[in-house]
């Protein structure tokens, strides 16, 4: 049985604890009715020393960058960084585990009261990378396509479709009512685009536009390798949230001498892509192994180099 979450509130007095089935919010929490609020995502490491929050200044800066766009007041960032020591000290198992931080701007009836902020410790999903493994029994594999033999199980490689996101590569110019880049708690669109993958037999979604460009998942970012090139969507006029784990991805390659680009890629292209990942911090980096019923390559060897760039 996996560990219960831990869960913390800000709240006037600093922040405290809460029992998991306890509620955190109240009915007529904005959030909760209207999807006004944003979050934040993280990866909770345990080093030998205790558990510390992978670059959480980084998702501090996000969350609040969400916030500025929703017109929201947040807590101080020392506040934040005292519901994070509590809830992240509270975590009592020896694994890795999934943060996720949100804020909503409080409640209709008593606006007074300002904003909602609370923190999540819970399991990582099964199946995920995780820290510390060796992807390097992969790589004296050949490359492998699906219906060649059990590799794609191996590299724990998903299968995905693709779906019009209803816009062009270019509709967030210029517009920013559609908050473009903000991690808001408006989340019915992609978990929707994710049942629809389940009814097709698939496990996750590449969005694409209407101008035939890929996007990013409902809830990763999208990493492609082709000719040796290390890409991934820019953020700018697509509208797609910018992903810290792809930055790292990106950065790392770039160190280790590979090229890399922000570049729209055409949603064909992935399908004769050298390698297809969709990431997040505490998802980890997770290969691509068919796309709309169409098999993609998995190089083992791309799957160690892009699992250690990702620092899992």
């Amino acid at each position: 049985m996996s560990a219960s979450p831990v869960v913390g509130r800000l709240g006037p007095d600093g922040p405290t604890l809460v029992d998991p089935d306890q509620p955190v919010v109240t009915v007529d929490d904005l959030g909760l009715t209207r999807g006004d609020g944003c979050f934040d995502s993280a990866l909770v490491v345990h080093t030998d020393t205790g558990n510390e929050v992978r670059d959480l200044d980084d998702h501090l800066d996000r969350l609040f960058a969400s916030a500025a766009a929703l017109e929201i007041e947040p807590p101080a960032r020392q506040a934040w960084h005292d519901l994070v020591s509590l809830v992240v000290a509270a975590w009592p198992e020896p694994v890795d585990a999934s943060l996720k931080l949100v804020l909503t701007r409080g409640r209709e009836w008593y606006p007074e009261a300002g904003p909602t902020a609370f923190a999540v410790v819970q399991p990582r999903p099964a199946g995920r990378p995780q820290r510390g493994n060796d992807p390097s029994r992969l790589a004296g594999a050949r490359t492998l396509r699906i219906g060649e033999g059990n590799g794609a199980d191996a590299s724990g490689a998903v299968s995905v479709v693709t779906l019009s996101r209803g816009h062009p590569s270019d509709a967030f110019v210029d517009a920013p009512w559609l908050l473009g880049g903000v991690k808001t708690l408006s989340y019915v669109v992609n978990v929707a685009a994710q049942r629809e993958a389940r009814r097709r037999g698939a496990d996750d979604v590449i969005f694409t536009t209407t101008d035939g460009f890929a996007l990013d998942a409902p809830m990763a970012g999208l990493v492609v390798i082709r000719d040796g090139r290390v890409l991934t969507t820019p953020t700018d006029g697509t509208g797609i949230l910018e992903s810290l784990s792809v930055a790292a991805i990106l950065h790392a390659a770039a160190a280790a001498g590979r090229e890399t680009a922000e570049e729209l890629v055409p949603a064909a292209d992935l399908l004769t892509a050298d390698g297809v990942w969709l990431v997040a911090s505490s998802r980890g980096p997770t290969p691509v192994r068919e796309i709309d019923g169409v098999a993609v390559a998995l190089d083992p060897r791309l799957i160690v180099e892009v699992t250690r760039w990702a620092g899992f």
